[in-house]
């Protein structure tokens, strides 16, 4: 198979989809690999280090697109992309559809196979190609929400740890999650007065017993968040409903009730966002205040330490990268349940549930594409 990596075009997107190590593997399997110049710069690997590993280098991204069976990526294809993907092509990254009918549109258009990091599955019931960006975007939303407190940001002015005679700031982690349990661990190692939200009681149970009182515990009813809420100078949004739309946890009335100043840091906003008054924003142009709020949503958190979470991404996404290409999109479905649950589009046809509820559009099963 001919597999092809394009350098990632969304804003201060650094992060690239294939490491040269895994360029080395797809090669070591008898796979061609072919990567967009430059496309690995952000992340620390040049063009040298993909030769080194066997690939070839393109000019464009147009000419990837072209002679590549398997596009790999990282997020979700932008617009200029999408028209360059083809029936039969395989397309493998993060797609979010849930809150995207544009891009669901035309990828459905498109007649390619489209599969889903993030519903890809594992016999343990997670999501093994979302964990490790959720555990960099979780470690990073306290730094970056204690960088939003700052005055001038436009925040409360609150130092996450205090000083003595100072208490620290307050956090609320909603979701008790991969996202949520690294940014607690990380608010808590920062010195705040951390307390994480979540709706099951066994894991609320397990964070007790895994974290001996770092933090503290409560159950996610919504009038328990909002009084938690109204005491925070840090909301951090850390829910997720696998290929879903986020639920909104804060309306818009509720700012009102929150601290003048407070930051709000939204990292379900690839999936719309778990704040009402949530919109996605860039590294560029971060933060936006309503109605005296700090809001936080940068859609790509991780591509801010692109080499971290390339490298972890890649270890990642290598094994079912490879599984696709020795055996084909369906065979390497139909082997492995797991992967098959990243099917979001075939063909012209959208297969995840989750998104045709979402978007109000027919679905077919997964199982039903295998078999067309």
């Amino acid at each position: 198979m001919h597999i092809g990596c394009p350098k990632e075009i969304k804003p201060q997107e650094f992060r690239v989809g294939l490491t040269p190590i895994a360029a080395h593997e797809a090669v070591a399997h008898g796979h061609k690999v072919t990567v967009e110049t430059d496309a690995g710069v952000g992340a620390g690997f040049t063009d040298d280090d993909y030769i080194t590993a066997g690939a070839s280098i393109a000019t464009t991204a147009a000419d990837v697109f072209a002679v590549a069976d398997m596009i790999v990526k990282v997020k979700e294809p932008q617009p200029a992309e999408r028209k360059m993907l083809r029936a039969g092509q395989i397309l493998f990254t993060y797609l979010h559809l849930a809150p995207d009918p544009d891009q669901t549109r035309d990828l459905i258009a498109s007649g390619a196979t489209c599969i889903a990091y993030e519903t890809v599955t594992d016999d343990r019931g997670g999501l093994p190609l979302l964990a490790p960006m959720s555990e960099v975007a979780g470690r990073l939303a306290p730094q970056v929400g204690a960088w939003t407190l700052q005055k001038a940001n436009g925040g409360r002015g609150v130092l996450m740890g205090g000083v003595p005679g100072v208490g620290p700031a307050r956090v609320v982690v909603i979701g008790g999650g991969v996202v949520g349990t690294h940014a607690a661990r990380i608010a808590a190692g920062m010195g705040a007065d951390v307390t994480v939200l979540d709706r099951s009681l066994p894991r609320l149970r397990y964070l007790d017993d895994a974290f001996g009182g770092a933090f503290k515990t409560s159950y996610a009813s919504a009038g328990n968040t909002i009084d938690l809420a109204r005491e925070a100078d840090m909301i951090i949004g850390a829910v997720l409903i696998p290929g879903a739309a986020a639920p909104k946890l804060i309306s818009r009335a509720q700012l009102a009730e929150l601290k003048p100043g407070a930051a709000l840091v939204d990292v379900a906003i690839d999936q719309g966002g778990c704040f009402e008054t949530s919109k996605a924003t860039t590294h560029h142009d971060p933060i936006y205040e309503v109605d005296g709020i700090m809001h936080y949503c940068v859609a790509n958190m991780p591509g801010a330490v692109a080499r971290t979470s390339t490298i972890a991404l890649g270890n990642a996404t290598m094994p079912f990268m490879l599984a696709l290409a020795d055996k084909g999109w369906r065979q390497a479905c139909q082997d492995d349940p797991h992967l098959l649950n990243g099917l979001n589009v075939h063909a012209g046809a959208l297969t995840y549930a989750a998104v045709g509820k979402a978007l109000g559009l027919d679905v077919m099963s997964p199982t039903d594409a295998l078999k067309a």
